[in-house]
């Protein structure tokens, strides 16, 4: 890292449970560490109207530069430079990845939650997504029915992207998009937006679902270690968290449609046995647009053709076990 790890990360990245549960910062913020990945920030005084804000980061253990934005913010918190005003739990999603600069150690863990895990007892990240869920629903447990439940999935992509910033809106059943998020969203720099159209097994889908958070997974850039990130390239969702928690984000426009794309998911592009191949050049960006009748891929007697000449890859990834997602051929969309 550029600057040295805060307290609370070298805590995360020592793999040992923390000394106190409790941490007394300035300004009579209260953090209480429920395990060594998850630490709770309770402001002195309870806000009117206080938001539950659930920060997660490192769900992917190489990417790093959330994992950073977030710890300076922590950092700022506990000095008192950045003031409290809301309830907020922060998650460092896979500690052992972390700690080794590996994306997993043996399966994807945005692939275990909504009970997934259960599928892969075998593997560590199972363990990780049975007990981020608990720590998410007992946090959501302790909001009141009518206060605002936020959740943040910070991450970084394997590759480059065409919108280097976007987010993941879950597939939200009989629940509306809120203009609000989406307004945020454009504050915070977000270039594009993927509106899911079917249930996930992600951690973003999890909270949205079952605990009715407004929940993304935020795509802030590229993937690298430790110490390589430009943490000037994600000052806007840095900023727009900042200000989130300490109750000062200004009055903000009215989304608009055409504020940025909007896309659908169309189909997903699985990967079922070793013989699958991806037409794609290995470096091809997120968001690259897809030729009418361009082969795709194929997998034995299955073939994915791009139809239309709208159609674009996004999170195209030929290396995943059988059985996984190599990628999501996606569409423009409307609200």
């Amino acid at each position: 890292m550029t600057t040295p790890p805060s307290r609370f990360l070298q805590q995360v990245l020592s793999a040992t449970a923390p000394q106190a549960q409790d941490w007394h910062l300035a300004s009579g913020v209260l953090a209480r560490w429920h395990s060594d990945n998850a630490v709770e920030l309770l402001p002195a005084a309870a806000h009117p109207a206080g938001h539950h804000i659930l920060l997660s980061c490192g769900i992917h253990g190489n990417e790093t530069a959330p994992v950073e934005v977030v710890d300076k913010m922590l950092a700022d918190i506990a000095s008192g430079n950045l003031p409290l005003q809301h309830r907020v739990l922060v998650l460092f999603g896979n500690p052992d990845a972390m700690r080794q600069g590996e994306r997993y150690l043996d399966y994807d863990l945005n692939r275990l939650f909504c009970g997934a895990h259960q599928q892969h007892p075998d593997t560590r990240e199972a363990g990780h997504a049975a007990r981020l869920e608990q720590q998410a629903a007992r946090f959501f447990r302790h909001a009141p029915a009518t206060a605002p439940r936020l959740h943040y999935d910070l991450h970084t992509a394997i590759r480059g992207s065409v919108y280097e910033k976007f987010a993941i809106y879950p597939f939200l059943h009989q629940r509306a998009h809120d203009p609000a998020q989406l307004a945020w969203l454009k504050h915070c720099g977000i270039e594009a937006v993927l509106l899911h159209s079917k249930p996930a097994n992600t951690f973003s889908y999890y909270t949205s679902h079952y605990h009715q958070a407004h929940a993304f997974t935020l795509e802030l850039g590229k993937a690298r270690p430790f110490g390589q990130n430009d943490l000037s390239r994600f000052a806007g969702i840095d900023q727009a968290l900042r200000q989130l928690v300490s109750n000062t984000t200004p009055a903000l426009a009215a989304y608009q449609p055409g504020d940025y794309p909007l896309f659908r998911a169309k189909y997903d592009l699985i990967k079922h046995s070793q013989a699958f191949r991806l037409y794609l050049d290995a470096d091809v960006e997120n968001f690259t647009a897809l030729p009418d009748g361009f082969l795709i891929a194929e997998d034995g007697a299955q073939r994915y053709v791009a139809t239309g000449g709208a159609e674009r890859i996004l999170f195209p990834n030929p290396g995943v076990k059988p059985g996984l997602r190599a990628g999501i051929i996606v569409e423009p969309a409307t609200l």
